[in-house]
């Protein structure tokens, strides 16, 4: 988290000091949970898994438009074990990982709206933007006697037989709608939800296939049983089943995750304001 924050407060300040004569810039804070679509959790678009947090700086163009720099954090995971769907039980894979967000974003309120004036003292709105997201997939399989009461980061396995990691950094792209309120002079209340799609299909470790014998995880014995903790254990060096070339996650390219929460804004305004 500690890198994203990094990044947020630079982009922070060169914002700032590009747009110094602005009219008006918003800060916002905003808190709530975090949810993800892939090939651990294919029908359920608002399952909310884990806790979001995140913050912004905004410069409003005019009651319409809005740019904006955003730091998002998050904790998304998913476990076969807890599914309704006998297949992924079988299965047997899970994964946890934290979200570090960076975006830029531009707004649209479709009613003549901000939170410094305005002849409305509410609006929707929706948002859309391009961004970054570091995440680290792991594994814990304490039902899996070879593997131990251990979290394995299981990127490094290589778990469908990449040659190398895949990256732990991909493009994002979010979209959303949302609610704001003006409550007192600079301050609004918001709350939102936006989906992001991300330009990779490994937020959840899996993607493709069970490795083959041409292409084995790292490490081995304890690769395998990472790529298919449900194999069972080796019996006269052979796996009670094997799985190799087989579908191992579904046919889409990219997960998705989801941010939704509420938050509170205050908007600095120039004497240079808006007229109405």
């Amino acid at each position: 988290m500690r890198y994203g924050t990094r990044l947020f407060c630079f982009f922070v300040i060169s914002f700032i000091g590009f747009n110094a004569a602005a009219q008006t810039m918003e800060l916002g804070v905003v808190g709530g949970g975090a949810g993800y679509m892939g090939d651990l959790n294919q029908t359920k678009p608002l399952k909310i898994s884990g806790i979001s947090a995140g913050a912004y700086v905004k410069m409003n163009f005019d009651p319409y438009w809005g740019l904006g720099i955003h730091y998002n954090f998050g904790k998304i995971k998913a476990n076969d074990l807890s599914s309704d769907n006998a297949q992924f039980r079988d299965r047997g894979l899970n994964f946890k990982t934290s979200l570090n967000e960076i975006s830029l974003q531009v707004d649209f309120n479709f009613l003549d709206y901000f939170a410094g004036g305005g002849t409305k003292g509410f609006t929707p709105y929706i948002f859309t933007g391009i961004g970054g997201v570091f995440f680290s997939p792991k594994g814990y399989y304490p039902h899996v006697a070879e593997l131990g009461d251990q979290e394995y980061n299981l990127r490094f396995y290589r778990t469908e037989g990449q040659k190398e990691p895949y990256k732990n950094y991909a493009l994002t792209v979010p979209y959303g709608v949302g609610f704001k309120v003006r409550l007192k002079e600079n301050w609004g209340l918001f709350s939102q939800i936006g989906y992001r799609t991300a330009f990779t299909d490994y937020l959840d470790d899996v993607s493709g296939k069970y490795p083959d014998a041409n292409n084995p995880p790292a490490d081995g014995d304890r690769g395998l049983m990472l790529s298919d903790p449900n194999r069972g254990p080796l019996v006269s060096g052979i796996p009670r089943r094997t799985l190799s070339g087989t579908q191992r996650g579904d046919f889409r390219k990219r997960d998705t995750y989801m941010f939704v929460g509420i938050g509170i804004s205050y908007t600095f305004v120039s004497q240079k304001c808006y007229t109405f």
